[in-house]
């Protein structure tokens, strides 16, 4: 079994100190209670609502950066499997990249741009132009995506078909309206996708107002049947945890005649 966190977070863009600080604790609480893949929200080192792209530059980073030398070091410390999001320079356009960073003890193993923008970043940032990476570590074979990327079932499928046993989403899900008793599409289409393609899925939201924007909060870690085995959060910061048989994720049947992937008719699509 793998035991995975998903780090619900206060962000603040005007102090990243305070913001720092509690990422560090939530990742140590994680730890503590035996985490060995700890997921942190999207854009964790910078916060998400920026005036401008010049104050989103300002808050860029290379990808060995002073971000990544901190939650390396963490990482190496804790010996965990950390993935957490920043805001990477681009030296070759105007806008930087929203982009995430896996590290495995200490180790970056991969650097992943998002690829979907949504809203307003589409004014601030550079949308990537690479596929998510899946990336053998020392807790299991993950897939790294952010947020609104996650909506896409092709996306899914694609990691899917490259063998990721647990994907784990960075997010900032903004709140939009619905209906008071219903929780956030977004959590179901993450319970669709886990089921779909037989794969463990763990989001990590971010929680509190930042510049007049509130988030859901609802972070939440999906088996892949679809449901719910920690989680949804409700708005507060939290540290989910769930002990995960990751390997299930290898075995796409469903029952005797069928199979996740297989029974795709892409001869008619």
């Amino acid at each position: 079994m793998t035991t995975v966190a998903a780090c619900q977070l206060r962000i603040d863009i005007d102090d990243p100190e305070t913001t720092w600080r509690a990422a560090t604790t939530a990742v140590r609480e994680a730890a503590r209670a035996g985490a060995e893949v700890v997921v942190l929200p999207e854009l964790t080192c910078a916060g998400s609502a920026f005036e401008s792209v010049a104050e989103a530059v300002s808050r860029a980073e290379v990808a060995n950066g002073p971000s990544a030398v901190r939650m390396g070091g963490l990482s190496a410390e804790l010996g965990v499997v950390l993935i957490f999001g920043f805001v990477e320079s681009n030296p070759g356009g105007e806008r930087p990249y929203n982009s995430l960073m896996v590290l495995d003890r200490g180790e970056p193993l991969a650097v992943y741009r998002k690829t979907h923008l949504w809203d307003q970043e589409k004014l601030i940032f550079e949308a990537g132009d690479e596929i998510a990476p899946v990336i053998d570590t020392s807790a299991g074979r993950l897939a790294a995506m952010i947020c609104y990327d996650l909506e896409f079932p092709e996306m899914v499928r694609d990691v899917t078909r490259r063998g990721a046993q647990l994907i784990a989403v960075p997010a900032n899900w903004p709140v939009v309206p619905k209906p008071a008793d219903e929780r956030p599409v977004e959590v179901t289409k993450a319970q669709a996708g886990a089921a779909a393609n037989r794969v463990f899925i763990a989001i990590a939201d971010r929680c509190g107002p930042e510049r007049g924007v509130d988030w859901f909060g609802s972070s939440v870690i999906c088996d892949l049947h679809g449901f719910p085995v920690a989680g949804p959060a409700t708005g507060e910061p939290v540290v989910l945890l769930a002990d995960l048989d990751l390997a299930q994720a290898d075995d796409k049947r469903l029952g005797s005649h069928n199979d996740a992937l297989s029974d795709l008719r892409l001869d008619l699509a």
